[in-house]
């Protein structure tokens, strides 16, 4: 094999390597919390983030409405979450963070930060590495503004 099949196979290594290490960090940080699940973790930070409705919810965590409705149900039954009615609209609802439901948010993120942070001080360039996570988010969030641009626009 030439040079160029050799780095061809390096590269799909690592790029193998960095799936199955993401899929690795996934899990590291859903045990960061035994009292809230990466699931609902993803729920709490969206509406954090500023997302009011369920429906922005589900496009910002790319889940179908019935996900994200059994979600919100359950965060607002552990008080949470909860629902506020929308003036503009009867059938809607804006969804808030309780007090409960910002402390445990803050407390899980505060966990998974001191996760992200051991990992780093075990790599050549841990800064390096947050950085990267942090293109890697806006890049997440790109990918999904050009599809629900696309699906708005008829396409797949």
């Amino acid at each position: 094999m030439d040079a160029t099949g050799d780095r061809g196979q390096d590269e799909h290594t690592q790029r193998v390597e960095a799936v199955r290490a993401l899929a690795r960090a996934s899990r590291m940080l859903e045990r960061s919390s035994p009292e809230l699940s990466l699931a609902h973790y993803r729920v709490l930070a969206a509406v954090a983030s500023g997302d009011e409705r369920a429906s922005g919810v589900a496009r910002r965590l790319a889940v179908g409405k019935p996900t994200i409705s059994a979600a919100v149900d359950a965060l607002c039954q552990r008080g949470l979450l909860e629902r506020l009615d929308v003036a503009a609209d009867q059938r809607a609802a804006a969804l808030r963070l309780t007090a409960g439901g910002e402390h445990l948010l803050a407390r899980v993120e505060a966990e998974m930060i001191r996760r992200i942070d051991d990992l780093c001080a075990r790599t050549p360039d841990g800064a390096r590495l947050v950085q990267s996570l942090v293109w890697l988010g806006a890049a997440i969030d790109e990918t999904r503004a050009e599809r629900t641009a696309g699906e708005r626009e008829g396409g797949p």
